[in-house]
């Protein structure tokens, strides 16, 4: 056997696997417990073992076999309990100084983390998803200085910890939840704890966003985050927030942006200089009055728009979608072909915008894949076929189109 053996087996099987297979060797473990299994203890005679996963749904037997199996191995990098019924992680957790990894993922009756979680000061990294009974993360979260990658999206977590700016080692942070005040205000982070958590990548969601709190975002510095490409904006309740939204801008280089329940009549002026800007989501925004010219926006592949209330629609009253319009063939100085102006745009999502009357010409004239509308009966009994709609030959040339 080499000195990275690796074994899966059913726990009943625990045993006569030890027959063909030193335990003690095994550094990687996969065990397989039913509901009714115990926790095998010849597994404790694994000392070096550096990898555990416990697929495990419903064993009760986890709240009192972990401390054990925490305090004997002790060389564990890698401990995954996601999926599982546990209902907290004991304190002897502290006790595996070597732990890099630990996933809990989709634990949902995990009620709460130890703070002697934050004596491993080699952990890299921490899954929290879907853990909804999970409300809070330790304290003192600060101490884990070589954390890397720290999930929480879908949990129960109310807010993130003050000490998280000590975490500059980061690399993903995938969601996180201002604090709307009460109980929690004194322990909570606000949003001036990520100036300088310059390595964070990948996709950021930013909940409970709500008046005030400007200085705050200023400090967060989301234009500094270079290799942020996913960012997820969402406010609390509507309120007027332009001025918010404004010092909220993101690097140049973010692909995706969705901005929820933003209450502002006119959106950023900071969108139009995302050229690499991918895929945009507006949702809830719903008195958003009027749409920048989205046709400048050269690599747009898909645009959502859901319970956007556009109220300045008339242009010449002729299009009912402020931007450039263009019609098929129609050149000038600076615009080749109509093409040109959304080249990307393949998917287009439109729901419950009951103002929206018409969609512009060059819309309907970009390589559209796919159009799906949604509660839009102006939309519906200008385009759709059943209804004979007077323009639905304008979109008739879409693979896929859906009215609903």
């Amino acid at each position: 056997m080499t000195e990275n053996e690796c074994l899966t087996v059913d726990a009943n099987n625990v045993e006569e696997a030890s027959v063909r297979t030193s335990i003690e060797r095994v550094r990687h473990l996969c065990m397989m417990l039913s509901g009714k299994t115990s926790f095998p203890s010849s597994i404790h005679r694994a000392k070096g073992l550096r990898s555990l996963l416990i697929d495990n749904t419903r064993g009760s037997w986890l709240g009192a076999a972990l401390p054990d199996v925490m305090k004997q191995l002790i060389c564990m990098r890698s401990l995954n309990l996601s999926r599982s019924s546990i209902e907290e992680i004991p304190k002897e957790v502290g006790k595996l100084i070597h732990l890099r990894h630990l996933n809990l993922k989709g634990c949902g009756q995990l009620v709460s983390l130890p703070e002697t979680m934050c004596d491993l000061c080699n952990l890299q990294s921490l899954d929290v998803i879907e853990c909804s009974s999970l409300k809070e993360l330790p304290r003192a979260i600060g101490k884990l200085i070589n954390l890397r990658h720290l999930h929480t999206c879908y949990s129960g977590v109310a807010f993130m910890p003050k000490g998280i700016e000590r975490l500059t080692c980061l690399r993903t942070l995938d969601c996180f939840k201002v604090c709307g005040g009460g109980e929690n205000e004194s322990k909570a982070a606000n949003l001036r704890e990520l100036k300088n958590l310059y390595h964070i990548g990948g996709s950021l969601k930013i909940k409970n966003l709500q008046r005030g709190g400007i200085e705050d975002a200023v400090e967060a510095q989301l234009k500094n985050k270079k290799r942020l490409l996913c960012l997820e904006l969402n406010f609390c309740v509507n309120y007027e927030d332009d001025s918010l939204i404004e010092v909220l801008e993101p690097s140049l280089d973010l692909e995706r942006l969705c901005i929820y329940n933003y209450g502002g009549i006119v959106l950023p002026n900071w969108m139009m200089a995302l050229t690499r800007l991918q895929h945009l989501n507006l949702i809830g925004c719903v008195n958003l009055e009027v749409l920048p010219p989205l046709g400048r926006l050269p690599n747009l592949e898909s645009l959502e728009l859901q319970k956007v209330g556009v109220r300045r629609l008339e242009i010449w009253g002729v299009e009912e979608w402020d931007g450039i319009e263009r019609r098929v063939g129609e050149e000038d100085a600076t615009t080749t072909s109509i093409f040109i102006i959304m080249p990307q745009l393949q998917h287009l999502t439109i729901k419950v915008c009951p103002l929206l009357r018409a969609l512009p010409d060059y819309v309907l004239a970009a390589p559209l894949q796919r159009l799906e509308i949604t509660s839009c009966p102006n939309l519906r009994k200008r385009y759709g076929k059943e209804e004979k709609g007077e323009d639905w030959h304008k979109i008739s040339h879409i693979p896929q189109i859906m009215f609903f």
